[in-house]
């Protein structure tokens, strides 16, 4: 028997008659709870684990594995542990190499595709590979599905690439080949269907797999192959699976290939935590598990080591509004704790100022500012956090993502700008000239580089000059004057426009918003999404940001500066004390001490898709249920009265799913203040008041302004020489500083 140092020579246990001495198993089960214990010392069966979010999923999956290994006696390679993320991997091997004192380096642990790799690897013929095939990552599928585009003479910009790979994969994750589709009427599918025939040929010839290809490659290899599933449903003795409600069709469909015989499957996962499904997760997978598997058993995690009471019972009252779930309570023994706080904004604006303030407050503490976390539904939210940020010089960082201003459809857009503004913008004429695709191809764009280096001139003049010259083939030289035309049209449109609106033309007239609105394969309702807020930081961009002095500056001159500032080098390192912002769907798996839950609103919290998708809206309510249980000691949730987003304003209601929080839970944050607002009765509770400074100016109050005539006043904030208005006039809402604006209030 290995690992004799663990061992004690006495009386033999009944569930130990294999071995001639009794083992000393204090270090696997003494840290673990009644519910944690009994999954990790279950008899070999099929298992799932109903784990709730903070109740040690990761810990059981280990001290499981490490009983296996103990108590039951079996070899560290015939278990097998699968993952979604390396992280989670190399965090397994480490935790089961500390509990046991010897080396996991043997063990299978890994992600789902490289475990798939490692089968590819050891049968390549068995699977109809040559032995030096390549896997390819994203970009690589993109370039060879590029090639078959350009080989079947199809446009890309009528069949983009990314939405081709889109469809591709989806397809392998379902099990899908080319083969088994079905000539149709339907002039997408058909065309989809002979791109995917043309795609599997070129990588077989060329013997390239992708990411999906490496899952149903391994799916196919075993149900083709009796001796070689037999052989591995021999070898792994115990199959382990974290985070299992997140598996597609094609990875729960190699993991029953694997286990039909034994029944030997142990699964983690969480149906309440389940939130993948845009992405190709089932749901279905974990509630059908117990028809699969008959003979299972399901134990219950819910005792939760992360949150307080309250915040617990604000997830648990939430989530049970879901149809159909499995069904838990999480608990905890830490107490009640504070109560959630809600704050009712009385638009983004103040919504940004609340929480950044509460974060200062929460810094100036002592607390580390890493501990903290802004938690958004939509990535075009976190503008206003960052600028509120920046300005109060709290340094953060966007986690899993971009800052705003660093979004590449967003540069994209301010490129078009900067070319309005400065035609020999080289750096913004090569982003640009063929982005959306207009024809102009790699060849014209060496020429009109050469022609500039030559001459020693902008990229605009080389390619004015080229046209000239008629060098030029016919049709390159018309997508290159098209191109050159829309320039001059978009600068004759816009000149006298205001702001947002010269944004807002350029976004339209460039084709750039209908560009990435088709992109429905690579998030381009996000990236629409993140345009049309460009147009609202337009709208409220204030003129005042650069000195008095360099008033000559126009507005899109002092805005394109702006979003040059905001997009440098401000994002802090991963490694330093930083407020973190993020996605809830990116805050899977996180916690943090402090958290701001912001913008439960209706059409933004649950999204406007889902209100009437039964489906749909319970996945945002789990995704509310995993945006409250990251918090651990506070958690701050905020709504707003008004909103700017996506270039509209609205007025919204509170989202319903702050009606399901149970109301000895919350608590509403009401701020002492020297301005009067309009309150609207909403079934929440009293609305608080604005925090602001403003000595004279009232809500509703109207002014006049020597430019945009009359207006309503619809807050005031700042004091001093930053005091501040929003108005609300004619042509729109604006941000003026009182010192310039020169306000007249009509009696």
């Amino acid at each position: 028997m290995a690992h004799k140092s663990r061992i004690k020579y006495t009386q033999l246990p009944k569930f130990c008659k294999r071995y001639k001495f009794i083992m000393d198993v204090t270090t696997i089960i003494d840290p673990l709870n009644d519910a944690q214990r009994q999954a990790v010392t279950a008899p070999s069966k099929a298992m799932l684990i109903l784990a709730g979010a903070g109740s040690g999923k990761t810990r059981v999956l280990v001290h499981r594995i490490a009983w296996q290994i103990e108590v039951e006696g079996l070899s560290p390679q015939s278990i097998l542990a699968v993952t979604f993320t390396n992280k989670a991997a190399r965090e397994m091997r480490s935790r089961i190499e500390t509990l046991l004192n010897v080396s996991a380096h043997s063990m299978w642990i890994g992600t789902f595709h490289g475990i798939a790799h490692r089968l590819l690897r050891r049968h390549a013929a068995d699977a109809k590979l040559p032995d030096t095939f390549q896997v390819m990552d994203s970009a690589d599928q993109l370039r060879v599905i590029k090639r078959v585009l350009a080989a079947l003479n199809y446009d890309e910009a009528k069949w983009p690439a990314k939405q081709v790979q889109w469809h591709i994969n989806a397809q392998k994750d379902e099990g899908i080949r080319a083969r088994h589709g079905l000539e149709t009427g339907d002039v997408y599918q058909r065309t989809m269907l002979r791109i995917y025939r043309a795609y599997e040929e070129l990588c077989d010839r060329s013997g390239l797999v992708d990411f999906a290809e490496l899952l149903l490659r391994v799916h196919e290899l075993w149900r083709d192959n009796p001796a070689i599933l037999a052989h591995y449903q021999q070898r792994f003795q115990q199959v382990h699976v974290d985070e299992f409600q997140d598996t597609n069709t094609i990875q729960y469909a190699w993991l029953r290939l694997l286990t039909q015989e034994s029944n030997n499957l142990f699964v983690v996962g969480d149906d309440d935590q389940s939130i993948y499904g845009w992405r190709g997760a089932k749901i279905e997978n974990i509630y059908g598990f117990q028809q699969h598997y008959p003979d299972h058993e399901v134990i219950k995690l819910e005792q939760n080591y992360r949150s307080t009471g309250n915040i617990l019972s604000a997830a648990n009252k939430i989530i049970a509004n879901n149809n159909g779930r499995m069904g838990k309570e999480l608990w905890t023994e830490a107490g009640r704790g504070e109560p959630i706080l809600l704050y009712t904004a009385f638009n983004e604006q103040d919504e940004a100022y609340f929480v950044v303030e509460r974060i200062r407050a929460w810094a100036e503490a002592g607390n580390a500012r890493n501990g903290c976390a802004i938690l958004y539904r939509s990535n075009a939210q976190s503008r206003q956090f960052e600028e509120r940020l920046m300005q109060a010089a709290i340094p953060y960082r966007v986690y899993g993502g971009l800052r705003f201003f660093d979004r590449a459809e967003i540069k994209t857009a301010l490129a078009y700008l900067r070319l309005l503004a400065n035609r020999h913008d080289d750096a913004s004429f090569e982003r640009i000239i063929n982005t959306p695709t207009r024809g102009i191809g790699a060849k014209a764009l060496d020429d009109i580089r050469a022609l500039a280096r030559s001459d020693n001139q902008s990229l605009w003049a080389a390619a004015i000059a080229l046209l000239q010259s008629g060098q030029q083939a016919a049709r390159a030289a018309n997508a290159l004057s098209g191109f050159l035309m829309l320039i001059k049209k978009l600068a004759e449109q816009a000149e006298a426009l205001p702001l947002h609106e010269k944004v807002k033309v350029v976004l339209e007239k460039s084709g750039l918003r209908d560009y990435y609105a088709k992109d429905t394969a690579n998030k381009g309702e996000e990236k629409v999404e993140n345009l049309d807020e460009l147009v609202n930081a337009a709208r409220h961009f204030d003129l005042a940001v650069l000195p008095a002095d360099e008033d000559n500056f126009s507005p899109l001159d002092r805005f394109l500066a702006h979003a040059a500032l905001e997009s440098g080098d401000m994002q802090a390192e991963d490694f330093d004390d930083c407020v973190q912002l993020m996605t809830l769907h990116s805050a899977k798996g996180l916690e943090f001490k402090l958290v701001f839950l912001v913008g439960l609103e209706e059409g933004l919290f649950p999204s406007q898709q889902s209100v009437d998708d039964i489906a749909r809206l319970e996945e945002e309510r789990r995704l509310c249920y995993v945006g409250i249980t990251r918090a651990m000691e506070q958690l701050y949730i905020t709504y707003s009265e008004s909103r700017q987003l996506y270039g509209r304003e609205s007025y919204p209601k509170p989202s319903r799913f702050l009606r399901e929080i149970p109301a000895d839970t919350i608590q509403e944050v009401r701020l002492r203040a020297q301005i009067t607002r309009p309150v609207t009765t909403v079934n929440i509770a009293a609305k608080p008041a604005l925090l602001t400074e403003s000595n004279h100016f009232q809500a509703g109050q109207t002014v006049r302004h020597e430019k945009f005539g009359v207006g309503r006043i619809l807050q005031s904030e700042g004091e001093g020489k930053h005091e501040r208005v929003q108005v609300k006039f004619a042509e729109g809402v604006k941000w003026l500083m009182l010192s310039y604006a020169k306000l007249e209030l009509v009696k």
